[in-house]
């Protein structure tokens, strides 16, 4: 019987930290015995004004649909004039009157009943304007916010103050895409010590029969990630989408910097599928609480003295943490590991090793790299109040997390350990993406991932 290999990487406990208008002029035409308003089959919109939007307003396409409008409007108000007039003179209070009814003035009016010669039946009442006709664009120089310092770029209130134009103009260029917003997180700082781990650690991450021709990652079937990380009952802030009508919310608590947490310890392996891409290993192994359970003191409203209350262990050292993965994680890997790779369920022949992920390199972990982010993101779906609660939802979330993504998660490692080689162990670089989830949906989602022969070489080269 085959004695399976597992090895367990740890990471460093050392540290917890969006048009042309086709105008039928029949159609809008009103009903002089009826309201103006009540056309169900008139395409025309009397009471807005013709709209401009500030970067497409001086766009041939943009021009040529706000001279349609007016043509649609003007044509409707002549039409009605035409209808009232008696041989080309208009009555008392009829020029007040279609004033009124569109909502324009009465100089409006009398401008387009002038200018259609009295009534003439073949005025033409296109709009007289240029087609370059109105407010020019404001030029802004964008080669000048590269000279201003990244400090002076947070908002774009102070980059309009910097540029010298308004904030509204620039917040258009915004959406227009001419610049863009960037999220930055501070990264660990690496020596030249840490990018060699790094990169030893990637090129140990690669088939050993495959180098140098053809080098591709091995499966990490039989690795099992661990690592820790604090869960929070609520945030500081929050963000919800309400009606106009609804009540904000109140969230109360006794201090805002000492917000009920409680650390975990995960440990996680690549899932296995079968041929037909049925799951046959989840590979969750666990997720387990640093908590204490203490019977209580003294009788208060909330219970009696003596029932147990969990209490979270503020403090995680090197002696918990070995515990945890003697008495926790271990005899776990051992319940919940695949039977066919270890024969009997009466034999325990199990060769379990540790490793531990390179210092300051949280993108080489899953559970860093994505799995954390993942099952918090569902954690607070979940109302709690109580540490009991919060741990029940932690773990729901936990077992709860589909094996595909987390299948995935193994993939975008091995693409960031790609990129790492290229910078020769450095963080500056973003993660790449290939289109998991189509590749999934066609049934062409690899489960290795190759690398360029001349890099390895390279990257060999340089630490020797």
């Amino acid at each position: 019987m085959n004695t399976p290999s597992i090895e367990i990487e740890v990471s460093d406990f050392s540290h917890f930290n969006l048009p042309d208008l086709n105008i039928d002029i029949a159609r809008s035409i009103p009903d002089l015995n009826g309201n103006i308003f009540s056309l169900e089959n008139s395409q025309i919109d009397i009471n807005t004004e013709p709209h401009f939007e500030d970067d497409n307003t001086h766009t041939e396409m943009g021009v040529q649909a706000h001279l349609d409008s007016h043509l649609i409007t003007s044509t409707a108000i002549y039409n009605m004039l035409q209808q009232k007039s008696d041989n080309g003179r208009l009555g008392k209070n009829v020029t007040r009157k279609v004033a009124s009814q569109f909502s324009v003035s009465m100089r409006t009016i009398q401008r387009i009943w002038k200018q259609t010669e009295y009534g003439h039946a073949h005025a033409n009442l296109y709009h007289r304007k240029t087609k370059n006709c109105g407010r020019k664009r404001v030029q802004i120089p964008f080669e000048r916010i590269r000279e201003i310092p990244l400090h002076r770029r947070t908002t774009i209130r102070s980059l309009a103050c910097s540029l010298g134009t308004k904030k509204s103009t620039l917040f258009r260029r915004f959406k227009s895409g001419e610049i863009r917003r960037h999220s930055n997180a501070i990264k660990p700082f690496l020596k030249e010590e840490n990018r060699k781990a790094r990169l030893q650690f990637c090129i140990s991450m690669l088939e050993s029969d495959s180098i140098p021709n053809d080098p591709v990652f091995i499966g990490m079937y039989n690795i099992v990630h661990i690592d820790e990380k604090w869960f929070y009952m609520t945030k500081k802030s929050g963000k919800y989408y309400l009606l106009p009508d609804e009540e904000d919310p109140l969230r109360t608590c006794k201090s805002k910097n000492y917000i009920g947490k409680v650390m975990f310890l995960a440990a996680i392996a690549r899932p296995r599928f079968d041929a037909q891409g049925n799951e046959i290993f989840s590979g969750k192994i666990g997720v387990f609480p640093f908590v204490t359970y203490e019977p209580a003191k003294r009788t208060s409203i909330n219970r009696v003295a003596g029932t147990l209350e969990t209490k979270p262990i503020t403090s995680v050292n090197k002696d918990v943490i070995r515990s945890y993965l003697i008495e926790r994680v271990l005899p776990s890997i051992k319940e919940k590991w695949p039977r066919e790779d270890v024969g009997p369920a009466s034999q325990d022949r199990f060769d379990i090793r540790l490793m531990s992920q390179p210092q300051n390199s949280p993108d080489l972990n899953i559970l860093d790299l994505g799995f954390f982010c993942a099952i918090q993101s569902l954690q607070t779906k979940e109302p709690v109040k109580t540490v009991d609660e919060l741990i029940a939802a932690v773990v729901k979330s936990f077992e709860d997390f589909p094996s595909t993504k987390s299948n995935r998660i193994f993939l975008t490692l091995q693409s960031c350990m790609i990129e790492v080689l290229k910078i020769k162990g450095c963080n500056k670089y973003k993660i790449p993406h290939i289109k998991k989830a189509m590749l999934e949906r066609t049934g062409q989602l690899p489960t290795q991932l190759k690398c360029g022969p001349e890099l390895v070489q390279e990257i060999i080269n340089y630490l020797s």
